[in-house]
This record gives C-alpha cells, structure tokens and sequence, in this order.
C-alpha cells in the first residue's frame, strides 16, 4: 500500500482506536461471505467444495487494517486513494483462521468465529503477501 493510502486509511482509523490500541497491518483485500458448518467450526475447504461460497460475486475492493484487539474494513474509493465508507469491526478475540490458499495472482483464507456459521474469506493481492503473513501469524488455524 503506497504512503498516501495509508495515510488517508490510518487518518479514518484514528477516531475509532482506544487508549493505547496501535495499528499493527493495513493492507487493500477483497472480501466475500462464506458458510461454515458449525461442527467443525472451520472446515473452509469442504465449505467450498460443497457449493457453501457466495454471496459476493464481484469481490469489492476493501481497506483492512489490524490492530492487537480488532479488524476494522472500510470500503475502498476506486477513482481514489480514501476510504469511502467504515464497513465493519470485528473484535479479534476467538478469531480463527483456515490454511492460506496459494493462487496464481492472489491468496487468501477465511476468518471466522468457533460460534458462527458465517466466515469471511480474505483475498490478498499477489503483493499483499507480507501484510498477508502478517495477519495469519497472529490469527490461530482452526482446529
């Protein structure tokens, strides 16, 4: 993410953060809706195989930034660099994460919660791998 973006992202962030809460990762993604099945709690790959994608058919383009305690998603401007609107936060306590996806132009995985049938999954661009490795080395795989 070049330094403007993440100027103009960290600028809408700031009103949100807590005392002492610090951006850890900001990073552009793609995100779509996934099932899980509640049993398993993330069985991401069966979720896909089985049909339970979709409900996003034209990945939007998405600003994410991380902090220790939550994952705030604002909705990206495509003509240009700002934030156009705060979408979601989501607390990152019992987040978990399903194995990373490799692809040829992108990578992802899907977030959930063990209490939760609905996942997020979180498509990286080919250049978002270090932002990439950054938020799965702090989220756990789901068991």
């Amino acid at each position: 993410m070049n330094g403007k973006r993440r100027r103009l992202l960290l600028a809408a962030v700031d009103p949100m953060l807590e005392p002492d809460e610090q951006v850890e990762v900001v990073t552009i993604v793609n995100l779509s809706s996934v099932s899980v099945r509640r049993t398993a709690a993330f069985a991401a790959a069966s979720a896909i195989m089985s049909g339970g994608m979709a409900v996003i058919p034209t990945p939007t383009p998405m600003y994410l930034a991380m902090t220790g305690r939550r994952i705030f998603i604002f909705r990206a401007n495509p003509m240009f660099a700002r934030p156009e609107e705060h979408v979601m936060t989501i607390p990152r306590a019992g987040l978990v994460r399903s194995e990373v996806k490799e692809r040829l132009l992108n990578s992802s995985f899907v977030v959930s919660s063990p209490d939760s049938e609905q996942g997020l999954k979180i498509i990286f661009p080919l250049v978002g791998r270090k932002d990439r490795n950054a938020i799965a080395a702090v989220l756990p795989l789901a068991g």
